[in-house]
Formats: structure tokens, sequence, C-alpha cells
């Protein structure tokens, strides 16, 4: 996978599900496609994929439950415990993954 590509397919899926959501901007952060919540990221673009902050707890479970869930290393760099990367080839398939969103966006907005 190349490091830092955005798929525009995944960005079009990402914008139309997430920008929706109030409170929730699309920006950029150290060249990455990204979404916030209160001034702070809680998703990004990167690598092919998408990388999400949850819970450290939820995303160790993801990691070991999910085919599709991997460590998230922005630029090569491994990242937080909180950090995970959704891979998925088909952008529509990151529709199902609201939920996952939905509660990054609230553990984001909790400031924890």
């Amino acid at each position: 996978m190349k490091t830092n590509s955005v798929t525009p397919a995944h960005k079009a899926v990402l914008d139309s599900l997430l920008l929706q959501i109030p409170g929730v901007e699309a920006g950029e952060m150290s060249g990455l496609a990204a979404y916030f919540v209160n001034k702070r990221m809680f998703a990004c673009l990167c690598n092919g994929g998408v990388g999400i902050r949850l819970p450290a707890s939820a995303a160790a479970n993801l990691q070991f439950s999910n085919r599709n869930v991997f460590p998230f290393q922005p630029k090569g760099i491994p990242s937080t415990r909180e950090w995970v990367q959704l891979n998925h080839e088909d952008s529509a398939s990151y529709e199902k993954d609201r939920e996952l969103f939905l509660t990054s966006i609230e553990f984001v907005r909790a400031g924890k």
C-alpha cells in the first residue's frame, strides 16, 4: 500500500457519511485528509485506508476480531494504541463502519 495515499472514492464516501453528523468538519492535518470534532481529529485518510481513534480497549479488540483492521502507522510511524487503520477495497464498505465512526466521534468529543 502506498504511504499517505488517498483514494478519492474513499473520501467521497466518508464525506457523505461523516459530514452530515453535527459538529463534524473536514480538514487536513500533517498533509492527511482528516475529519474533526471540536477541532480534534478522529479520523483521517492514510495508507489507502482510514485511520480512526477509539478507546484503546476497543481498538485492541477490533484488531483481534476484524481482518480489515490494522495498527495505524501514518507515514510509516507507529501511532498510539487508540488509533487503528480500517482497510476496505470497496469504498462503500466504510458505510458499514458507521457505528465505529460514531463511537470515535463521541470518544474524541468527550476529550478522553
